[in-house]
Parts: C-alpha cells; structure tokens; sequence
C-alpha cells in the first residue's frame, strides 16, 4: 500500500495529509499518522462545523463552565452546580446496537465524571426507521435494552428521553445520550494538564483492540460495508465504570488529582493532547506501561483504542502511593504511564525510545472548512405540498384512537419500563411527563430536565426547525414550573459536503442561535454527529436539545395528569391561527407525506405565554399543565386524562360551528394542528377568578370540565377511557402486524 492509500484508508484527504507534511517538517510514520487521523476525524476534530458552532451564544449569569471541557456546568444555588452533556452514538448503534447504545451511556458519563460531579441522571433522545421493518425492530430493542442494560446496572437512573419512528431513519438510528452531574462549586474539576514532572496516570480497564478507529468510523457514511467495522464498536462493562466513578470521586475528595479527563473517542491520543494543548504542556506516553488485554498490541493500537472504563487523570509525584492504593482498593486498574513534560509534545515512548512525537496543538486543532449556503432546490418541492386540499375526516373518534395509536404518539412506557428510573430516591417526577424533575438531597432544591428534536420541522425549515427544537425544550421545562438556565445540543445531520447538508446544519444552528438569545438560554456543551448518511440517503436534520431547568422548591411543580374531578380545563395560547398541518404528526399519517411551510415560532410570543405558565405554576394556582405538541391538541388532552385516570367532557366556549365556517381554519387543524406557546391546564373552580386575573393580556378559553370515565368533545368525540388506553398503551416492541408508517388515509 502506498502512502496516498495509507492516508486515504485512515480518513485523511490530499489536502489534510499535505498539511501534516507542513507542519511537521518532515513524513510522519504509522503511528504519527494515525494520532493525526483520529484526531483530525470530524467526531474528534469539528472540522465543518467549528466555525458554526461560534454562532451559540455561552454566556449566562449561572454558567461556571462553558463549551470547550468534557460538559458544561451551572449554578444551581446555595452552593451546588450541574454538569451535563449530550453525545451521540449513532454510527456504532447501526451495526452493534446493543454495545453501541450502551457504551453510549458509558462514555457520556464519564464526560460529566470528568468534571468532578457525581452523575445522577440519564436522558436519550432516539430515532429509528418504522417498525413494519424487520432491521428497524433489531435495531430499536437492541439499543433500547443496551441503554436499560448499562444504565441499570451502573446506577445511575434513566428519568427522561423521547423516541421518533420514520423512513428518514432507516439503517442509520440517532442514539443521543444525556448526562447531568451534581457537583460542590468549589470541587469543579477541569481537564487542563499543569505542573513538569507530574505523572499522567491511566485508571479503569485493560485497553483492547475494540473501538479501534472508532472516531474515524463515525465520521463515515454508512454503506453495506458498515457491518464490517463492528470492531471499531467498543464493548462496554458497567460494574466497572461504577467502580471507576466512586474510585475517581474518591480522589477527588481527597484533593488527589491536578486533572482528570475521560477516555472515549480516540482514547488515549485524544484525552492525552488535549489536556497539554488546553495546559500549553507536552505530555510523554510510555505506551509499553499500558496494562492490555491481548497480546501483540502495536503502539499505535494502544494509542488509539477505545476500550470503555478508563480515564486519565494527571497527579503530583508524592501522591503515587495513595492514588495507586485507592484503585486497588476499588478493584480497578490504575497505572502510571507517562509524565508532564515542558516540550509541548505528545511523545510516545517504547523500551525507552520516541517512536513517535507531534505537538499536541497540532492534534487538537484540525483544519476546519468553511462552505456557501445555498438554499437546496428540495425546499420548493416539499414546501409547495397544498394542505388547504385536505378534507375534514368523517370519524373523529377514529382519528383520535389512530393518533394515540401511531408510534410516534404512542405511550412510551413498553421503554422507559425497561430502565431504571428511581435509583439513588432522588427522581421525583418520572417519565412520561414534559420533563424529569430531580431533587437536590438536604434542600428543596431541585432540577428539571428533557431532550426534544424536530426533525421533519427541520427538514421543511432548517432554520424555523432549530428555533422550534429550542422552544419545544424550553416550553416543557415552563410546564413543569423549572427556570431553564442552559442547554446542551447534539447536532446529528448528514454530510456536510453536500450542499444540501450543510445548509441544513448552518440554518439550524441559525435558527437555534436565534431562539437561544430570545430566551436567554446559553449553549454551555454539546456534540456534532455528521454524516449520518446511507445508499437511501440522509436522515433528517436533527439538532437534540438537552436543556435544563432550577427549581427553586421541588413541591411547586405541575404534572400532566388530571388530578381532581370537576376542575375547570383552560386552553392558553395565540389565537388558532397559530396552529399548522405542516410537518405534524397528522399529515404524516393521513397523506403519509412530510410537507408544508411550518408556521415560525414568534419567539417574543411563545417566551411570554411560557414565562406566564411557569409563573402560574410557580405561584400554586396551576398544578395540572401540558404544552400543545405532537398531535396537537386532542392528542395533548388525551395524555392528561389518561395519565390522571380520569375523564373530561369538552364543552367551554370555544364554537366549533364557527371553527367549521371559518376561511381560517378548520375543526381538525384546531384538534389535531401544531404550533407553539400554546398549553392545557386544569385548575379547581375556586383558583378560576386568580387565574383569570393573571391572564389579563393573555389569550385564552375555557373548555370543559374532568371528570367520569369517558372523553367528550362536542358531538365530535365520544369515547370511553378504556378505549383511549386501549390505543395509547401499545407494546411497541410487539408492533409488526400493524400499520406503523402512518401511510393509510384516515376519514
């Protein structure tokens, strides 16, 4: 093999190979270019969205720490912190679900580890293909039994996530895995290597040949040929990762580490120079002191393995002893395998000599590219889709059961009855509602939390799309009563070579850049999954928002579910016009299309009828709140009444003749449309004149009472419980045999 395709064969193009040449002076051997390869591989190195990425606003009045660490961290209050992170997994999920999905969870937390906190919750974010094909369902229980399977066994409870089925997904899911730490402010840890001479040492399991090349195989497309790099998917063992995070908090108690930073992408080569380029150090690898699991391991391997369970943590000299000792004692592997050097290098020394040596600024600063945004002909045909054509079903008892009943809009709990959602007693609201609230033991203080993407919004319009992903996150944290203080984003896109995907992923970021300064939510980390491609083309665009929120008294919280028969049911929201068919749940399943022009978020709006809910739950007078989101409002009330047991009857003001008779509007675009700032709560009679008050300015209406056993709307809708829980409560694992695709017209 040549040089060009040694190069080639490791993800370099001509262009990066020559720029190496520049830089180094000289030819770099095997080992050199395959540190320039991992690290210079778009998951490592950012190359095309880095100057994007700029856009994100960071700062805010809670943030400690920003993009540029293992994960962002907040302040909570009276002295506590959050650290949290979202990261993707998808490229190992599509050929090694199950291990791909849980080393997923591994590797993110030991991202928040990293920062010194201790991880207390996981969230995910997830698309597959539908369900009526045989691969999609491999892929879909794998990676969700894969998330239970090291989530549950690690200990740290799953509270939240959400999960989309569609075509754009086929043979390349997004598993998107979230993590938040809680952390002592004064106990923040950074990644930084500081102090000649200090050693480096490697702590956790052996190091293998699995994961191998790993960052250079998520930033491929996917072809038939994928199923050949299962080896580059890294086998994960959750007892030792818990081991490791009490062995490393352990120490970090003790004031036993200068720095600690994860193991994940690129291994050793990427924790190692980053933390000397951030520390403006060299740092020297003696790779035959890396404890392995198989034999005959070249250096490069050992340099470049992703094997799960590690992290590398910088210490003082005199600490050898005790640091090495509490490994021990917590039956992990702990060995010093290098030292901190002032020459800036990252050198690799074997039986005592260099075999290989780069600076460490020069991995951790790959060439970035910067493209035209040119607006993609699809848009025209998409957009140009005539939902005024669409007419009015016969049955909407019908379309109601179907909507409960599609996976899209279907109970979750055949998932999140798989994890574990209440170790460590600190989950106070549990999935299935708009957000997981967790709480801060010795205080009542407590933290919100939920993952949300749009991905056919964003495929219809990128830049309206990023903006709605953000406000979807911040409008469910609002429902729940949380402050959202900062976000964390996982940009799963296709390539960003093609004109096409590119586009998508700089409106996007536009769009969400845009939506994060009107709510004053700052970017504080996150990830770039790119190229999430195969022969059938690219998935949608996918921006994942992971947002969190404060809560100043975990008792002062609202939930979806109905609570109390006879209570009064309000709609508050913009006038109906707001609502649209257009990229929602209900045109997918009647015309089996995705189309239309999304109606724009106005983001002043949809800011001040979310401040308003929050208040309102905030000051006690609402404790019953939902947002109107997929499926739109019958699908949304649906979910309260099935989540409280208990029925309602929908008979307030709103004139469904004169929604019939409108030019504006129709009655299935008021039942089952889409938009934002738009929400359901229920309230007892007695808080109804405070609640009024408070709305002084505000839309709203009145729309009927809970209670019975049944769902009423008009002399529209007339159906018993038992047959709304009969159509919601689907097995999605049993699914086949069904109509998953939504296709089939309906009415």
């Amino acid at each position: 093999m040549n040089i060009q395709e040694t190069y080639s064969a490791l993800g370099l193009s001509d262009f990066e190979y020559d720029r190496i040449l520049e830089l180094l002076g000289r030819a770099p051997n095997f080992l050199e270019l395959s540190l320039f390869s991992v690290m210079w591989s778009e998951h490592c190195g950012y190359k095309n969205s880095r100057p994007l990425l700029r856009r994100f606003p960071n700062d805010g009045p809670r943030v400690l720490q920003g993009p540029g660490e293992n994960a962002g961290v907040v302040e909570v209050g009276d002295g506590w912190a959050l650290a949290f992170k979202v990261e993707s997994h998808n490229h190992p999920s599509a050929v090694e679900p199950y291990e791909g999905a849980a080393t997923g969870v591994g590797g993110i937390i030991r991202d928040i580890l990293a920062m010194g906190a201790r991880p207390v919750a996981l969230l995910d974010s997830l698309r597959f293909g539908p369900l009526d094909e045989e691969r999609n369902r491999y892929l879909f229980r794998e990676v969700v039994r894969g998330i239970g399977g090291y989530g549950n066994a690690v200990g740290v409870p799953t509270v939240g996530g959400e999960v989309e089925f569609s075509r754009a997904y086929s043979g390349n899911p997004l598993v998107n895995a979230m993590c938040v730490g809680l952390i002592r402010t004064e106990d923040l840890m950074r990644s930084r290597a500081t102090g000649d001479g200090n050693l480096v040492v490697l702590l956790g399991s052996k190091t293998g040949r699995d994961g191998i090349h790993g960052a250079t195989f998520a930033s491929d497309e996917l072809t038939e040929e994928s199923e050949s790099k299962r080896s580059n998917v890294q086998v994960g063992d959750p007892f030792a990762e818990k081991m490791l995070i009490e062995c490393c908090l352990k120490l970090l108690e003790e004031g036993l580490l200068v720095s600690l930073q994860d193991l994940g992408a690129a291994g050793i080569t990427s924790s190692a120079s980053e933390m000397a380029a951030s520390g403006g150090v060299g740092i020297d690898i003696e790779v035959d002191r890396i404890p392995r699991r198989e034999s005959g391991m070249e250096p490069f391997e050992a340099m470049i393995s992703e094997s799960q369970e590690r992290m590398l943590a910088v210490i003082a000299p005199e600490d050898e002893k005790e640091v090495l000792a509490l490994a021990e004692r917590y039956g992990i592997g702990g060995n010093v395998v290098g030292r901190v050097a002032d020459h800036g290098d990252l050198r690799v020394i074997e039986d005592g000599e260099i075999v290989g040596s780069v600076p460490a600024e020069y991995l951790a600063d790959a060439p970035v590219y910067e493209r035209e945004v040119v607006r993609p002909a699809y848009l025209d045909d998409v957009q140009k889709l005539d939902l005024e054509a669409l007419s009015e079903p016969d049955d909407y008892n019908e379309v109601l059961l179907k909507m409960l009943a599609h996976p899209n809009l279907g109970s979750r709990r055949s998932i999140y009855g798989q994890y574990d959602h209440e170790v460590g007693t600190n989950t106070v609201v549990r999935p299935g509602a708009d957000a997981a609230v967790m709480r801060i033991k010795g205080n009542n203080r407590g933290f919100a939390v939920t993952t949300d993407g749009r991905g056919r919004h964003c495929y219809l319009d990128p830049r309206g799309g990023g903006a709605a992903t953000v406000a979807e996150a911040y409008r469910n944290l609002s429902c729940i009563g949380a402050e959202p203080v900062a976000l964390t984003n996982c940009l799963n896109f296709g390539s960003p070579e093609k004109p096409d995907g590119y586009y998508q992923l700089a409106e996007c970021i536009e769009g969400m850049s845009e939506a994060c300064e009107a709510f004053g939510v700052p970017v504080v980390s996150g990830n770039v999954s790119l190229y999430n491609e195969t022969v059938m083309g690219p998935i949608y665009p996918t921006p994942v928002v992971g947002m969190v929120g404060v809560l100043e008294d975990v008792r002062r919280i609202a939930t979806p579910a109905f609570k109390r028969e006879g209570d009064m049911v309000v709609i508050i929201g913009p006038p109906y016009g707001y609502f649209s068919f257009a990229g929602s749940d209900y045109l997918e399943m009647i015309l089996g299309e995705v189309g239309g022009v999304p109606a724009r978020a106005d983001l002043s709006t949809e800011k001040e009828y979310d401040d308003l809910i929050r208040r309102l739950v905030q000051d006690g007078v609402v404790d019953t709140a939902h947002d109107i989101s997929g499926g739109g409002q019958m699908v949304a009330l649906a979910e309260m009444a099935l989540a409280g047991g208990i029925g309602m009857d929908y008979e307030g003001e709103v004139d469904l003749d004169r929604l019939r008779r409108s030019e504006e509007q129709n009655v299935d675009l008021f039942f089952f449309g889409e938009g934002g700032a738009s929400f359901l709560v229920a309230i007892p009679e007695e808080r109804w004149d405070r609640l009024q008050d408070a709305l002084v300015g505000f839309a709203y209406d009145w729309i009927g009472y809970t209670g019975g056993d049944g769902f009423k709307v008009g002399d529209l809708i007339d159906l018993s419980l038992d047959g709304l829980k009969d159509a919601y409560e689907r097995d999605l694992f049993g699914i086949p045999g069904e109509v998953v695709g939504g296709t089939e017209p309906v009415g």
